[in-house]
């Protein structure tokens, strides 16, 4: 990388997709030692009792769902930061700006969803926190769309161009010979 320094910025998505996993996994103990949802490996599951272990079960009751509240709404401030410091990144490199104004756009909507997400149990108001569903996982994964479309505009800087998995396998079969 020729001493270009790297910026404590990039470990910003590692922490959020840390702190997002542990923080549903917290929710999903406190709801199975609660009594609220079976455990995943339970064998009771089968009988229809409970509620499946979905996380929207486990955060509905408190204590699970002011812990399942508050992950969400810090997980959609980090997703939020995310956005705008990739918009940041990668608004000088484009030639073209709407897929990185896409992005965007399409975070921030995943971002607000969160927060309706986690601040609208499934019990209370069941058609808003499907809402905030849609529209975490739906435009979540239009984001992830938009952002790896152009990735190697960042990652390539100094490295080698990217080849696709078909151009190595015959990039290889170039230099085989057929040997039967």
């Amino acid at each position: 990388m020729d001493g270009k320094k790297c910026s404590v910025w990039m470990f910003l998505p590692l922490v959020f997709t840390l702190f997002t996993s542990a923080g549903l996994w917290i929710v999903y103990f406190i709801a199975v030692e609660d009594d609220k949802i079976l455990p995943l490996n339970s064998a009771a599951r089968k009988s229809g009792a409970k509620h499946a272990p979905y996380i929207s079960f486990a955060g509905d009751d408190p204590p699970a769902s002011c812990v399942f509240s508050q992950v969400m709404n810090m997980a959609a401030f980090l997703a939020l930061v995310v956005a705008v410091l990739r918009f940041i990144q990668l608004k000088p490199k484009v030639l073209n700006p709407w897929l990185n104004i896409s992005g965007l756009v399409a975070l921030c909507l995943a971002s607000f969803g969160m927060t309706l997400l986690g601040n609208f149990q499934l019990t209370n108001d069941e058609e808003i926190h499907n809402v905030g569903t849609s529209l975490t996982f739906g435009f979540g994964t239009l984001a992830v769309e938009f952002r790896h479309y152009r990735y190697e505009i960042v990652c390539s800087e100094y490295q080698e161009n990217f080849l696709s998995f078909s151009e190595s396998l015959s990039e290889a079969s170039e230099y085989q010979t057929d040997q039967v």
